[in-house]
């Protein structure tokens, strides 16, 4: 049990921890630094933080992968869309804070690629690892809910949607990495439970991002940018997926759905009553701290529900 739970979790933090300090003064040199929103007052402070570390995560999860993934093959999808989504975010970061083009990867180029990684991912799974898109329903007592054709275009939907949810979330020091290492706690328990074979990965996130943690928490001394955010996505999306558990992201990642839904309320609100707004601001973490939270109470409160619903989502099994 602990070759496969513990030692991954130390290896990943270990990895995590030593690499931030050298990192960190690397980025600093390339000036690959944060622009903040003018609206965020208490945010001009961070203008400059080196970000893209997500990088670190990125390496800590591969390194400790690779040591398993020959005992492990069900990591591989996983893998797949982890570093698959870490690469897109990769380039978007890279365009945006080395090469200065403002938006980054134009949106339709994101797209396409996001839907390629899915792809190859969806293939993968069904084809190699022979795991179905049945999908295990919540409170039902072990029912599994089949969509027969439909499950395809759902799963497209829900890793798009689950990965800009995290990168939605990323907004705040500490915000991303807190409530992920919470729902890769909660896949590494079911991981285990289940024996699924796919449990050196989610507790190599863990590991990952409790080693970045001590770097990111406020005030951060790194942020993870697109590279860490995507790639955190692509994990969640791709682990629910692999444990056939696709419909318990609503609720482990009641976070990120909420981060994503006051982005499209706001946008939608705005065009329609010409200028109106229904949040302070959104992401809806924004909207909080506008209201006079501190960062660090708007990072505590949503992990400590994601914490809670983790819990839900125990008792929903």
């Amino acid at each position: 049990m602990s070759y496969q739970v513990v030692i991954p979790v130390i290896i990943a933090f270990v990895i995590s921890a030593a690499l931030a300090p050298v990192v960190i003064p690397f980025l600093r040199k390339l000036k690959v630094g944060q622009t903040e929103r003018k609206e965020l007052e208490s945010h001009q402070k961070k203008m400059g933080t080196p970000t893209m570390g997500g990088i670190i995560i990125l390496a800590a999860v591969v390194v400790t992968s690779l040591i398993y993934i020959k005992d492990y093959p069900k990591i591989v999808p996983i893998l797949f869309l982890t570093v698959g989504f870490g690469i897109i975010g990769f380039l978007d970061d890279y365009l945006k804070v080395v090469l200065r083009r403002s938006d980054g990867l134009l949106a339709w180029q994101k797209m396409i690629l996001q839907i390629v990684v899915t792809a190859v991912f969806a293939v993968y799974m069904i084809k190699v690892s022979g795991v179905s898109l049945e999908m295990l329903i919540p409170f039902s007592g072990g029912k599994y809910l089949d969509l027969g054709w439909v499950a395809v275009p759902l799963l497209f939907f829900a890793v798009i949607g689950t990965v800009n949810g995290v990168n939605f979330t990323d907004g705040l020091d500490g915000l991303a990495s807190s409530v992920t290492v919470m729902v890769a706690t909660f896949f590494s328990v079911v991981a285990v439970g289940t024996q699924s074979g796919i449990e050196p990965i989610t507790c190599a996130v863990v590991g990952a991002l409790l080693g970045f943690l001590l770097f990111n928490v406020y005030p951060a001394s790194i942020f993870m940018g697109d590279t860490g955010s995507l790639a955190l996505g692509g994990f969640v999306a791709g682990t629910a997926y692999m444990l056939q558990m696709p419909l318990f992201i609503l609720i482990v990642g009641f976070i990120y759905l909420i981060e994503v839904l006051s982005v499209i309320i706001q946008v939608t609100y705005f065009k329609k009553t010409g200028g109106k707004r229904i949040f302070r601001m959104a992401p809806i973490h924004h909207h909080f701290e506008l209201g006079g939270w501190s960062e660090t109470k708007v990072v505590a409160v949503f992990s400590i529900t994601t914490a809670i619903l983790c819990m839900i989502a125990l008792l929903a099994l």
